[in-house]
């Protein structure tokens, strides 16, 4: 059992402290993604698809026994059924089908991370599905009702100020939120959509340069020029882009320096906050 990590990122004075999390085991078959190994050497927290977007029983299996190895938490990446197109394809579910769904994926995850030794520590929806509950309350209500289905009070990752997290506050849920350093952003703080000129930052120096701006000066620059607060508590490294491993630990490499602590926001149920 998990429970989130207190932090108090209200406190101005606190010394920053930011998750790191990736997509990890988004693979099927032969067919490898994500570097899971290299990852799992930078991230705290490892969101690992569940099979519905990408992933395998033998690839959740081996991510999470690698997880657990080194004491990365294990988050269940629930993402709508699109093999085909990666999960990032708009779809039309209806709500109790979704719910079923995502409680499906858990379920599943959490299978091979309790035969690791460890348990599935939260939830994050993945793609057109993070994306759809940002605004829509009847997909975003489906998916915490499928969370609590699969049992726990897990916390769930996201965009801060979403209708995901709303739902799931109204459900007593925790509720966890995220920044991309590579991804733009909108002047209202949401993602600028990847179908859109600039919707990603390629630039190495110019995402090491946002990912400290996030974790420690809890700002960023969106994509009209205006500066906008960021109060996330994790910092999301895609791991699907090439040199995704080498960035990922520059980037870790950089925040530690500048006085960063690189903690997961889950910790053991039992230990010291």
């Amino acid at each position: 059992m998990r429970t989130p990590e207190r932090t108090d990122m209200s406190d101005p004075a606190a010394p920053p402290v930011i998750d790191l999390n990736a997509d990890l085991g988004e693979g099927f078959g032969r067919w490898q993604l994500t570097d899971d190994g290299a990852l799992l050497s930078v991230v705290t927290s490892a969101n690992v698809a569940c099979g519905f977007h990408a992933g395998d029983p033998s690839t959740m299996r081996r991510v999470c026994e690698l997880a657990a190895e080194r004491g990365v938490v294990i988050g269940a990446q629930v993402s709508y059924r699109d093999l085909a197109g990666f999960g990032r394809r708009a779809m039309d579910v209806p709500a109790d089908e979704l719910a079923d769904e995502i409680t499906y994926q858990i379920g599943a995850l959490e299978v091979f991370a309790r035969a690791a030794g460890a348990r599935v520590g939260y939830v994050k929806p993945h793609g057109a599905l993070y994306n759809r509950c940002v605004h829509d309350e009847e997909q975003a209500a489906a998916v915490v009702a499928g969370i609590r289905a699969a049992g726990g009070a897990l916390p769930v990752l996201g965009l801060p100020g979403s209708r995901l997290h709303r739902a799931a506050e109204g459900a007593g849920l925790p509720v966890i939120g995220e920044a991309f350093a590579d991804r733009a952003y909108t002047a209202e703080g949401t993602l600028v959509p990847r179908r859109e000129p600039g919707a990603v930052v390629h630039d190495p120096d110019e995402v090491v340069k946002r990912a400290l701006g996030m974790a420690r000066d809890r700002t960023v620059t969106a994509i009209d020029g205006r500066g906008i607060a960021i109060t996330a508590r994790s910092l999301c490294l895609h791991g699907d882009t090439p040199g995704a491993a080498g960035l990922a630990r520059r980037v870790r490499s950089e925040l530690t320096a500048a006085g960063v602590h690189i903690r997961s926001f889950v910790r053991a149920a039992g230990s010291a906050a």
